[in-house]
């Protein structure tokens, strides 16, 4: 094969930072390109210099697409030349259908092949027959066989993923990068996803794929480059054999990681957290339950996993104990310490020993407008205020309890008046979970909390939840990466269709256990 892309001595700078040092790229015609590391490490970075984010001028180096040199000054130019990404968050716009996500922006381009969409006064009308008939076949190519008029807010995230890879082969797409296609896939729709882009490679398109999910890359990749520090550490041959998650760790970290999971030997205590009988229906129909019958416990020192499919009702559950977040029509006992819990709020949950950190970071776990220290103490702002009335933030306080977190978290920032924002995932989530830590909880509820976190991020974070537990606390954590769950976990409970289907102790869980009672028919 020869390379249809190679990028050459790579070097970024931004203000009192080197995030690209002499990076060195090169992928073949028709492969899929996993691009590996740590969060932080330039991977997204090398995408921006590559896409044109960050324009030519603006870095040292040379990119050569197709064995010529270009210089593109922003995404279209890029776009114009083939090279099209998908950002981890999907740029589409949700009230709009999917066929006009498809070709917003490209109404006058290759939606409709070589006419393109518009006709009529100096071409300023859409011709929204071919409009639709072109979506559909471009749909159809992606194995999406919904109505092309429906609003891409009333589709699931795996087929929203599927409107971009749509979206992007309306612009002849050669070059198809995509930063974690998968982060937020349950496992059928990562299936479809990456046996689509075994599909797509069929048919000649080059793929780069930025991933955590080892197991994933290894699965569909033909070759596997890995970014350390801003630097090229190495480039695998997946079909020469040798590669494995082991292999591919070593060179992200720099050493083995012999263990996935931090020692830790349990001290389990008594029951904490207590629920019975736990009925939860959905916040709009009144008449469908989410939540059936649900109990289960928390011992103090204990690490308890929920198991579940996607849309078993997991974060659901999880919500509805924190203050009845979720749903309507609640029913059942919470207890806590043994006393019976009315939680009617988030506040009446915090104040009671409840922290809920939720699987979605970006949009409900941080504001990322905010700085380090205003998202840490922004759950527990009572213990900061001061003066008559208690209506003032003792600020200087504020500064030096967040920075407490941030050197016992390891929070890499150069201070914590740096925005959170800016920050890599496995950092924003330590900023998260020190914000609900600073509320002293007694039951600290964690819904997907490595997810999109690279490997090094996560062994910290499960550092972390082990302390808390030797702590004495309680934790309760949902995560869709059933490794994670048996690694960590004490015991774990299976949903199905919104009911607990089995309890597993650690010695009796694995995963082909847990598949079988997640799936069970729970009705």
């Amino acid at each position: 094969m020869e390379p249809i892309l190679q990028m050459r001595s790579i070097t970024k700078r931004f203000p009192g930072v080197l995030a690209l040092n002499d990076v060195n790229l090169t992928v073949q015609r028709g492969a899929i390109h996993a691009i590996c590391g740590e969060n932080g490490a330039g991977k997204s970075t090398l995408m921006k210099v590559l896409s044109g984010v960050y324009p030519h001028g603006s870095y040292d180096g040379e990119i050569l697409f197709e064995n010529q040199p270009v210089q593109f000054s922003n995404i279209r130019d890029s776009e114009a030349a083939g090279i099209v990404i998908i950002h981890q968050e999907l740029a589409l716009i949700p009230e709009l259908s999917i066929a006009e996500n498809i070709f917003l922006g490209n109404e006058n381009g290759a939606g409709s092949r070589r006419r393109g969409l518009l006709r009529g006064v100096i071409g300023g009308v859409i011709d929204w027959d071919s409009t639709h008939h072109r979506a559909i076949e471009l749909m159809a190519r992606v194995g999406l066989r919904d109505n092309p008029l429906t609003p891409v807010k009333d589709l699931g995230i795996g087929k929203q993923q599927l409107v971009e890879i749509a979206k992007a082969l309306s612009k002849d797409v050669k070059l198809l990068i995509l930063d974690e296609p998968t982060a937020a896939l349950n496992d059928d729709d990562s299936t479809h996803l990456l046996d689509l882009l075994k599909g797509l490679q069929g048919k000649g398109i080059t793929s780069i794929m930025i991933s955590h999910k080892l197991n994933e890359i290894e699965r569909v990749s033909d070759a596997i480059t890995i970014i350390r520090d801003g630097r090229t550490i190495e480039t695998l041959d997946v079909a020469q054999g040798g590669v494995d998650e082991d292999r591919i760790i070593r060179g992200m970290v720099g050493r083995d990681l012999d263990h996935r999971f931090p020692d830790h030997t349990p001290e389990i205590g008594g029951v904490l957290f207590e629920l019975k009988d736990w009925n939860v229906a959905h916040p709009d129909d009144r008449s469908r339950t989410v939540i059936q019958d649900a109990n289960l416990s928390v011992r103090r020192g204990e690490i308890v996993g929920i198991a579940g499919l996607m849309g078993a009702g997991r974060t659901e559950l999880a919500r509805s104990i924190f203050g009845r977040s979720y749903g309507s029509k609640h029913s059942g006992t919470v207890l806590l310490d043994g006393k019976e819990l009315h939680l009617k709020s988030v506040h009446e949950a915090i104040g009671a020993g409840i922290a809920y950190v939720s699987e979605d970071r970006k949009g409900l776990g941080l504001n990322l407008l905010d700085d380090i220290k205003t998202s840490i103490s922004a759950a527990g702002l009572d213990q900061l205020r001061t003066g008559v009335g208690k209506v003032m933030v003792d600020e200087h306080r504020e500064v030096v309890v967040a920075e407490e977190y941030r050197k016992s978290f390891n929070i890499k920032a150069p201070s914590v008046t740096a925005g959170v924002g800016k920050l890599s995932g496995g950092n924003q989530q330590k900023v998260v979970l020190s914000k609900w830590l600073y509320t002293q909880p007694r039951l600290l509820i964690l819904d997907e909390p490595t997810r999109g976190i690279d490997v090094g991020a996560k062994f910290e974070i499960y550092g972390i939840i082990q302390a808390l537990a030797r702590e004495g606390k309680g934790v309760l954590v949902i995560s869709s990466e059933l490794p994670e769950l048996l690694g960590l976990c004490d015991r774990i409970y299976t949903l199905a269709e919104g009911a607990i289907t089995h309890e597993f102790t650690r010695d009796e869980a694995t995963q082909e256990a847990l598949m079988r009672h997640m799936t069970a028919d729970a009705r």
